[in-house]
């Protein structure tokens, strides 16, 4: 319980002093988004703050939580300055700064960044790199779920049919995209 209440603080000194630090240097201002600059109604469009923050939570909250947990037990107190340090030094600021970066660049993507700055080889090696990361990312956030809930279920509904049932589930929610929910 101590380490609980200790994450909670080291959380909590992260979110109030480098999460204070982080935006006085980016020193958000009221300029448009490329969602409201840009509005195309398919790329760039607003969307309400519960959708935002609908979808962040859906990007952050994947199998991370689970695999926290597990490492925790499997490789003891490490984990824990992994998972307190890594969210407040690695994916937080990650996120805004990254978010922020691309915000005053119209929206570009890193590997658009990476061309503008660094020249056309630099984009197409970091667009080669990122289909690598996300064909990688979609194999654990499909084959991961799958192998829990087959662990848990009866031996009939193997990892296998798991697979097939997510990989449905997945076809079936890209057609019906976060930003329509809610919509008359």
């Amino acid at each position: 319980m101590v380490s609980f209440i200790l994450a909670l603080v080291i959380l909590f000194f992260g979110f109030a002093v480098y999460g204070r630090l982080t935006e006085k240097i980016f020193a958000p201002d009221d300029r448009k988004t490329p969602a409201v600059e840009l509005n195309d109604g398919v790329d760039y469009m607003p969307i309400k703050k519960w959708k935002a923050v609908l979808i962040q939570l859906l990007n952050i909250a994947g199998t991370g939580p689970i695999f926290g947990a597990l490492m925790g037990a499997c490789f003891g107190p490490v984990v824990f300055l992994w998972i307190v340090l890594g969210s407040i030094l690695g994916g937080a600021v990650h996120d805004y700064m990254s978010g922020m970066i691309s915000e005053r660049n119209s929206g570009a993507s890193i590997a658009q960044l990476s061309g503008k700055y660094l020249g056309k080889p630099a984009m197409y090696i970091m667009r080669a790199f990122s289909v690598l990361l996300l064909l990688l990312t979609g194999t654990v956030f499909i084959t991961s779920p799958a192998n829990l809930i087959a662990n848990m279920t009866p031996k009939a509904l193997s990892g296998s049919f798991w697979i097939a049932v997510i990989l449905i589930y997945y076809v079936l929610a890209t057609p019906l995209p976060i930003d329509k929910a809610g919509e008359e």
